[in-house]
């Protein structure tokens, strides 16, 4: 069993056991963990209540983008006010642009949420196959390091409400679109991991996962977060669920010791007729379909006790090609003026412990 689906009320007696047995919460020393510390224990708790159906937030709107015009603090206030019915987990990709922004706004408003913080770790170098440097990319370097310092100084600033720091996001898998060479990655995880309290862990498609190199990075974090989409996989919706606990049994036979998180999956709402989705893509797109996904999601993740991050809060426009359709634009529960989709009314009647499924098995 893992820890991330134990039961709240057994959780501290079940701790106590894996301490005085060396289970994954134990408290020997991995190798290559450059703290020396024993591994850390994530609890997605706020007090004594599970709030491990969690969500991924991206905060701009339509006219922003990372780089550019970025959201208010009012315009962030609202968003968090839209999530926390339905939420208590909140996953950030960044921490150097808006982390402090979010951070501030969920304790200036007194909101029940805690926050997976995120360092984004973009490419440094492009090497060759053999592991020759080709080209340094200094101002990515200066960002990365940016991040990380910003992820220090926020878990440090808002100790009650940062449960978790995530460094370096789909930087392995073959696919990446910002690939990074896996010693630069552990640099910062590291660095990071050396300098805060609280479990660190790494993100990356459960693909990279399955492969044996990715035991060198599992090393290094406190936990495993993995993708799983099941769009992106050629599923049907009938199928999704089932492939998502197939990858979850797979990732946990080549890492039996670590805690697993997904830290994506979902279901979109709209697909692009070119390009490698509408290649890839199988399912049917669309709101009945997402909340159907994600009421089934939701359910068994409440059931197994497996912190799921779903892809994701709201549509972000500014994403992908100039396609209306293109499917990074729609993976969000609401919309990106801020209006719910089907999903978000599943979301909000879906109370904790009384979780239902629509259809799906």
């Amino acid at each position: 069993m893992l820890l991330a689906e134990i039961n709240p009320v057994l959780f501290p007696a079940l701790l106590l056991l894996s301490l005085l047995t060396g289970g994954p919460a134990g408290a020997e020393a991995k190798p290559g963990d450059s703290a020396s510390t024993a591994t850390r224990v994530f609890r997605p708790l706020s007090g004594d209540r599970w709030i491990g159906n969690a969500i991924c937030y991206g905060p701009h709107r339509d006219g922003q983008w990372p780089g550019g015009p970025a959201p208010t603090s009012a315009q962030i206030i609202e968003d968090l006010r839209l999530m926390v019915p339905h939420w208590g987990l909140v996953r950030l990709y960044g921490s150097s642009e808006l982390g402090g922004k979010v951070l501030e706004a969920i304790r200036t408003t007194d909101l029940d949420m805690k926050v997976m913080l995120g360092v984004w770790i973009a490419p440094e170098e492009k090497r060759d196959e053999q592991g020759a440097v080709l080209e340094r990319f200094p101002e990515a370097a200066a960002a990365n390091q940016r991040e990380a310092d910003a992820a220090i100084a926020l878990t440090a600033e808002y100790p009650e409400l940062v449960l978790t720091v995530c460094v370096g996001n789909e930087t392995q898998v073959s696919w990446s679109p910002h690939p990074g060479p896996l010693d630069i990655l552990i640099e910062h995880i590291r660095r990071v991991r050396a300098a805060v309290a609280v479990p660190v862990t790494a993100a990356d498609d459960y693909q990279y996962w399955l492969e044996p190199e990715s035991r060198a990075l599992a090393r290094e974090v406190d936990f495993i977060t993995l993708h799983a989409h099941p769009l992106w996989n050629g599923r049907q919706l009938d199928e999704a669920l089932p492939w998502l606990r197939e990858q979850i049994a797979a990732v946990r036979s080549v890492h039996p010791e670590h805690l697993l998180v997904i830290g994506e999956t979902g279901w979109a709402t709209s697909i692009a007729d070119e390009g490698d989705q509408a290649r890839l893509m199988k399912g049917t797109p669309g709101e009945s379909e997402q909340a159907t996904f994600y009421e089934a999601a939701r359910a068994w993740a409440s059931a197994e006790r497996v912190t799921t991050f779903i892809f994701e809060a709201f549509d972000e426009n500014w994403k992908g090609g100039d396609n209306p359709n293109e499917v990074e634009k729609h993976w969000g529960l609401f919309r990106a003026d801020r209006t719910p989709k089907a999903g978000a009314y599943s979301a909000k009647s879906l109370a904790p412990g009384k979780a239902r499924t629509r259809r799906m098995r």
